[in-house]
């Protein structure tokens, strides 16, 4: 199999999952992506996640669909997600259509979902997130 840069990445935070679409993302894509992102929720025991599109310039039903649903297979693991970075275009499509991100929280960009994150977990979670070395 013919490896190529990465649609998706997904990083470790503390204990947080920052999970960068890189590209659009056809529907198999979009269900191992789900399917890596919730594994990896599992495996660091992770508290949040925050799924950035900001470089998605579309958004269609299955995506929304899909993205509401990792929230709330993520939910039941134990961990709240932000979806980051919804551009204006696809805002303004996504509610036009009748789509949007159902109860999942949205954020203007990543420091916005780290701050919603902090505020929304306990402390003993959150202090782990930003253990600097000394």
């Amino acid at each position: 199999m013919a490896t190529g840069p990465a649609l998706v990445s997904i990083l470790r935070q503390g204990p947080y999952l920052i999970a960068s679409i890189h590209t659009a993302l056809d529907d198999s894509q979009l269900i191992r992506f789900q399917k890596d992102l919730i594994d990896q929720i599992g495996r660091y025991r992770s508290r949040g996640v925050i799924i950035d599109v900001a470089a998605l310039d579309v958004l269609d039903s299955f995506g929304s669909r899909t993205l509401r649903n990792i929230a709330e297979m993520a939910r039941l693991r134990g961990a709240l997600t932000v979806i980051v970075g919804i551009q204006p275009d696809v805002a303004f499509a996504m509610v036009s259509l009748g789509m949007g991100t159902g109860s999942v929280h949205a954020a203007l960009d990543l420091e916005e979902g780290l701050e919603y994150l902090d505020s929304r977990l306990p402390a003993k979670d959150v202090g782990r997130a930003v253990s600097a070395p000394g």
